[in-house]
């Protein structure tokens, strides 16, 4: 019952603050600590071996000094070690952060300001975007928001919600590990593949939860065709677990995602995920935003409810018999 009030009061906090450059945040701290371990180990021979240490050193400690700080401050008091468990939660999951950087890409479209789009979208997406046009721009933030749906929000729920801040706060030390190492370049292929696999792992479960509270909360009527669009197009994308956020939101917009991205110059062509229903307009990144957030909340509202009942059917077990 700690870790749902810590949830709650985590998820009332980002909606209210989101990532206050102010803030000294953790995961900056994690990418100086993994930058560190890049610097020195990604060179010579071993460099798997190496991106093997890297991230569980990263991760390991991560864990370990949130552990600290909680204990710490439960010890203290338990409003005290709610209150800490909840800022720490509150520091892995960026609900308001991902709404206003899409509305940082919808509002310039909607005054026909594309070059001002095309910079706010690159810096959300790995992509080249100088040269998009609206579709593309559109399709790559909503994307972005569906993949970011699982990575930045239900994801760090769902361990907050297993065992808590530190498990919340492992998460984002992996991901962000992924995020910096994970490439399938020279540099990074051997040095960033346990950081990339890894994070493969923990987001499985959280990635294909996420997909399918996102269809049984939006689809309505169109339950049995958005089904039939995620479990035939997840596994089409090039990571295991995006796909499945990608298929979901695809289906209920009734767009195509995927297709032709380029990176560094480089082209990629991936296979299309969703059917072309509609043209992707400009307010399908609107509709994508509120497709999250709803998304969040009825997840939310799901980690509540298995906690309420495991916490029921723990103090039922406990009970004495009646005789």
């Amino acid at each position: 019952m700690s870790h749902l009030l810590a949830i709650a009061l985590a998820l009332v906090l980002d909606w209210l603050f989101g990532d206050p450059r102010w803030l000294p945040h953790p995961v900056r701290g994690i990418g100086s600590f993994i930058s560190f371990f890049d610097k020195r180990l990604n060179q010579g021979r071993y460099r798997r071996m190496k991106g093997i240490i890297t991230v569980a050193a990263v991760a390991g400690m991560v864990y370990c000094l949130a552990s600290l700080v909680v204990y710490i401050s439960y010890s203290l008091s338990w409003i005290f070690g709610v209150m800490m468990e909840a800022v720490l939660i509150f520091t892995t999951i960026a609900t308001k952060s991902l709404q206003e950087a899409a509305w940082n890409v919808l509002i310039p479209l909607e005054q026909g300001k594309i070059e001002k789009a095309r910079r706010e979208l690159s810096m959300i997406v790995g992509r080249d975007t100088e040269n998009l046009d609206e579709p593309e721009i559109v399709r790559a933030c909503v994307e972005t928001v569906a993949e970011n749906t699982s990575d930045g929000i239900t994801a760090p729920l769902f361990y907050a919600f297993i065992g808590g801040a530190p498990l919340a706060l492992f998460y984002r030390a992996v991901n962000t590990c992924d995020s910096m190492l994970g490439y399938k370049n020279e540099a990074y292929r051997e040095f960033g593949w346990a950081s990339a696999r890894l994070d493969d792992v923990v987001n499985y479960v959280p990635a294909r939860l996420t997909a399918m509270v996102m269809i049984f909360v939006h689809s309505g009527k169109r339950l049995r065709y958005c089904l039939r669009v995620l479990f035939r197009d997840a596994r089409k994308h090039p990571s295991p677990n995006s796909g499945w956020l990608e298929s979901a939101m695809a289906a209920l917009l009734g767009v195509q995602l995927g297709g032709t991205n380029t990176y560094n110059g480089i082209v990629s062509h991936r296979p299309t995920i969703g059917d072309p229903l509609v043209p992707l307009k400009k307010e399908h990144i609107r509709h994508a935003v509120r497709i999250m957030l709803v998304t969040v909340l009825s997840f939310a509202i799901l980690l509540f409810v298995g906690g309420i009942l495991i916490e029921f059917a723990s103090t039922w077990s406990k009970s004495p018999p009646i005789i």
